[in-house]
Formats: C-alpha cells, structure tokens, sequence
C-alpha cells in the first residue's frame, strides 16, 4: 500500500502478510467485525483497501455496479443488511476477478460457494443462501456504512482469514503495520524462549499456583 492509496493486487501485499489477530492485537485503532463474517470457503483470505458499497437486502443491482466502479486491487465492503439472499455468485466473481477486484467482504449471504473456492475467489459473508435477488436499487458508493457492527470507509485497510475480519482506519493504517511488524519479531523471540524451555506463566509474568498458594498461607 503506498502514499497514493493504491494497493498491490498480490494477496496479502496491502497487510505486509500479517494475519487480522496480529493487526488486531498490534492496533488500538482497529475494529474487529463481528464473528458472523465468516470465510465462505476454506482457506479464503484477502487484504486490502475498502471500496464500500451500500446495498439492499434481496436486491444485487449495487453489486452489479460496483464491479465496474471499484479500483483494481480494492475488497468489496458491502452492507445489505445481513439478508439471506444470493447477493453474489460465481457470475460476479469472475466479473470482479477479470477486474482485478481483491475479495468480497459482505453482511449478507452469498451462493456458489463451492465455485468460488475453485477459482480461489475470497469471499467473507455472513451466511449462504440460495435464495435468488431482485435488480432494482443502484445503491450508494464510497461513503461510511457498517459491516458486521464495524464502521468502514472507502479507504480504510481490511485484512480478513481464517480468523475473522479486521477494519484499520486509512489514517492509521501505516502506524498499525510497523506496530505489526514490531509485534511479530518479539513473538518470534517469544517463541524461541518456550522452545528452549521457558513457559508462558514466566515469560508473562501471570499468577503461579505455587506463589498464590504461598501468599495465602497454610
């Protein structure tokens, strides 16, 4: 990601390879999504610039649209208000993957699942459904909407796994990666302490049974 917002669309690029946890924990400006959002497939994830989109439940005309609007290497951010609707399936992901489009990060149900996974398109949606969409509203683009209790903006950096959704503010996005990459080096020495045969009581510094026994007598 550099000074000009553009994004690399290689996966992963935008958040240096950090996973949503370590952006998370390495972040006092990042909101984490609710748990509802969930990969559609195994093995989905995806990081990049928001470009946010404001549906309507059972209608995927914005969606339609968005396609041609979002810049190369953004993530779709779409709020639909958490319908179970097929808002989107393989037909628009291999629209947005000709585009260049990063992933798909929706409060809403999506289908095609299995497709999706096949050509490796990351999905994040809040559920599954067959259910097929009307066609009417064009929708709202580029604005604040709010996707599974986190606000985002057209901007903002979402990183998304296995784990969960990340939302980091444009402003603070920069700031969040060096404290990431910070993070992950003391980790790895964290991790050499324990195979070497520390423990995790020492190392943190947490209670001891033996230390809270002695201090509260026989």
């Amino acid at each position: 990601m550099d000074d000009c917002g553009r994004v690399d669309d290689r996966q992963g690029t935008a958040a240096r390879g950090h996973s949503a946890a370590t952006l998370y924990e390495a972040s006092t400006h990042s909101l984490a999504c609710s748990a509802s959002l969930r990969p559609a497939w195994p093995g989905a994830e995806v990081s990049g610039r928001a470009f946010t989109v404001r549906g309507r439940g059972g209608d995927n005309l914005a969606l339609h649209h968005a396609v041609l609007q979002a810049p190369s290497g953004t993530v779709l951010t779409v709020d639909v208000q958490g319908a179970e609707y097929g808002h989107w399936g393989e037909v628009l992901a291999v629209a947005a993957r000709t585009r260049g489009i990063a992933g798909l990060i929706i409060d809403g149900s999506v289908r095609d699942t299995e497709a999706m996974s096949q050509m490796g398109f990351p999905v994040f949606s809040s559920g599954t459904s067959v259910v097929g969409t009307r066609k009417d509203w064009f929708g709202q683009f580029g604005g604040t909407i709010r996707v599974g209790g986190a606000a985002v903006r057209s901007g903002d950096l979402v990183v998304a796994d296995a784990d969960g959704v990340v939302i980091i503010s444009a402003e603070h996005a920069r700031e969040a990666l060096e404290s990431a990459d910070e993070r992950v080096a003391k980790e790895a020495a964290f991790m050499d302490q324990l195979r070497n045969g520390a423990t995790t009581v020492d190392l943190l510094d947490l209670p001891s049974i033996e230390r809270t026994q002695s201090q509260s007598g026989p």
